[in-house]
């Protein structure tokens, strides 16, 4: 399955599941995204720069074709999804092995990669449709990260990965439902939540979700124009 979403572009029947429009730039002409990373004080290397402004420009225009993000623009691209995974990498050990769960978009795994070529990332999606056109996007913008079109738990009865990244995919205690029997396989799972994280951890406790884990606050942060809040959970098996 892997091969085949790497294929998407490669096979011309496949462009018959996405039907083809014409795409416009969805962000002011005159802006950039390095003026908007320095806009949220983000610095990174020009190589970087131009790696997530290949993966964006990609991805708005698969947009066109399959709604994917609402972040078209730079500063909404910057301030929700680069900083999203700026944080998390700072919680991820050099060299690791990382599952992005129902990766979507790309945000969090395409970042990552970005930001840290170091970690060995796979992005798995288990919507047909989304993991083909997330297979071309990464191809569109020169990346090489593998595209995996399954669920996350059938990976892991296989495969072990130091980190598992999830951001806007389900409630806590339906991601510890998906993974109660696969922590052997999973080195941490670090979740991205918002203002409401201590509800949903009180929902998986009275479900008794988190016997034998362990659940702390990793990061705590702004997202940047909004001052909304967020948090990275780090849920890792008890010692």
């Amino acid at each position: 399955m892997v091969e085949w979403c790497r294929q998407v572009s490669a096979e011309p029947w496949l462009w018959t599941l996405f039907p083809w429009t014409p795409t416009r730039n969805l962000t002011d002409a005159s802006d950039t995204l390095a003026a908007a990373l320095a806009r949220a004080d983000l610095s990174l290397d020009d190589d970087q720069i131009a790696e997530l402004d290949r993966y964006c420009r990609a991805l708005w225009s698969w947009n066109e074709k399959l709604n994917l993000t609402r972040h078209t623009t730079y500063d909404k691209f910057v301030a929700r999804d680069v900083v999203d995974s700026e944080q998390l990498e700072r919680l991820i050990d050099s060299g690791s092995r990382v599952l992005d769960v129902g990766s979507g978009s790309g945000v969090p795994g395409v970042i990552l990669s970005i930001l840290r070529p170091d970690l060995d990332v796979t992005l798995c999606e288990s919507v047909a449709k989304k993991a083909a056109a997330l297979a071309a996007i990464v191809e569109e913008a020169g990346g090489r990260t593998p595209v995996v079109h399954a669920r996350a738990e059938e990976l892991l009865k296989g495969e072990r990965f130091d980190a598992l990244v999830v951001r806007a995919v389900a409630p806590l205690y339906k991601l510890l439902t998906w993974f109660e029997s696969h922590w052997d396989s999973i080195g941490q799972l670090l979740v991205i939540k918002g203002p409401a994280w201590a509800d949903e951890r009180a929902a998986a406790r009275e479900r008794r979700l988190l016997r034998g884990l362990e659940l702390r606050k990793a990061a705590e942060y702004e997202t940047p124009g909004t001052g909304a809040q967020n948090v990275i959970l780090r849920i890792a098996p008890g010692e």
